[in-house]
């Protein structure tokens, strides 16, 4: 009897071990591949030219690496300034790793990072970028004040912190104070107009450095879209609501206008004063639209006061864009600034003469 058991027992585990095998591959041994590639290493934070902020003279950063290889890494090694602030031989994933360092001790100044990768056969490559680091207090708005662009390298609006993305390839360069907007065909910033909207009053100041080629281009531009006649397309120039800001002229000559949407039925006209662009000079730039009023201020002095009949018309206007007349300020080609731009304050009320000479001898 025990031996049929036992025999039992043995023709159940067969059938047991028989059905757990079914449709399984046989494991077919292959030969390991030989190391040919050699890895690669990428710094994704910071990137080149990168400006860090922070509160703190000695702040913090946290530096992002990928590695790879198509065998097996070996080491990852972390330099900032020639000095090693990590070194990583063990990976979860031994053909690519994400690495993120955080450092404590960034102080203010231009840096180099350096991540150098090495796979098992001693193949080795490296990755260096270029970045800055400051000391920037936190930006106590001025009053009214709704945006502010200061262009240190990256496009940073500093009262909501936002970052704005750019449409097509817009630039840095050296600007009246640290870097500035560089203008490029089809490029500019677009920001919505929530908080602009909120009153009839509206202000700007900025400081630019003009380039005459295009002689025409829109600077702050705040339209609707434009409703179309019986008969007639639409165009993108509707000037009865919001406002733009724009220069024309020539090489030596260039003036700068404001129009205004007027109740959704009118607008005015403020033509401004000119400057003589061939003297690659910094100009200071500001206007204000009151209920009754526009003004234009260059260097620090009102060029032009035009009246107008009623106040500014916000309707349909859900966007402003800067350094272009597009998409809804076209009409006499005034398309993209390739000049430059800086230090830029948007406010929601009418500064005072004062207050512009102040952004003007300030800045």
């Amino acid at each position: 009897m025990k031996i049929l058991n036992y025999l039992f027992i043995y023709l159940l585990m067969v059938v047991i071990t028989a059905s757990c095998n079914k449709g399984l591959d046989p494991i077919t041994p292959i030969s390991p591949k030989a190391d040919e590639d050699v890895p690669e290493i990428v710094i994704e934070f910071p990137t080149e030219g990168k400006v860090i902020r922070s509160t703190e003279e000695i702040g913090t950063a946290i530096f992002e690496l990928v590695a790879s290889d198509d065998i097996e890494l070996k080491s990852v090694i972390v330099q900032l300034d020639g000095t090693e602030i990590g070194n990583y031989s063990s990976f979860k994933d031994y053909r690519k790793a994400a690495i993120n360092l955080e450092y404590n001790n960034l102080l203010d100044g231009t840096h180099t990072l350096t991540a150098t990768v090495t796979d098992l056969t001693g193949k080795s490559a490296a990755a260096t970028v270029n970045f800055k680091k400051i000391t920037a207090p936190v930006y106590v708005p001025l009053d009214g004040e709704i945006l502010y662009l200061p262009f240190e390298e990256e496009f940073l609006e500093v009262i909501s912190g936002e970052v704005i993305t750019p449409v097509g390839e817009p630039g840095f360069a050296e600007g009246k104070v640290g870097s500035a907007f560089a203008g490029a065909t089809d490029a500019y910033l677009s920001f919505p107009t929530t908080e602009m909207i909120k009153t009839s009053n509206v202000s700007a100041a900025f400081w630019m450095k003009i380039n005459t080629t295009p002689d025409r281009a829109g600077i702050l531009t705040v339209s609707r879209e434009d409703l179309a006649n019986a008969g007639y397309p639409a165009i993108q120039n509707n000037r009865t609501s919001g406002f733009r800001f724009f220069r024309e002229g020539s090489a030596t000559s260039q003036q700068f206008k404001v129009n205004v949407g007027l109740g959704g039925t009118n607008e005015s006209w403020n033509d401004g004063g000119s400057i003589d662009p061939s003297t690659g000079e910094w100009v200071h730039l500001a206007f204000t639209i009151s209920d009754t009023a526009s003004t234009i201020y260059i260097n620090g002095e009102v060029a032009r006061v035009a009246a107008m009949l009623n106040p500014i018309d916000w309707t349909g206007c859900d966007q402003i864009s800067i350094m272009t007349g597009v998409p809804r300020f076209t009409e006499w080609n005034h398309f993209s600034d390739l000049s430059l731009l800086d230090e830029l304050h948007i406010f929601n009320r009418v500064i005072t003469a004062a207050e512009v000479q102040s952004l003007y001898t300030v800045e």
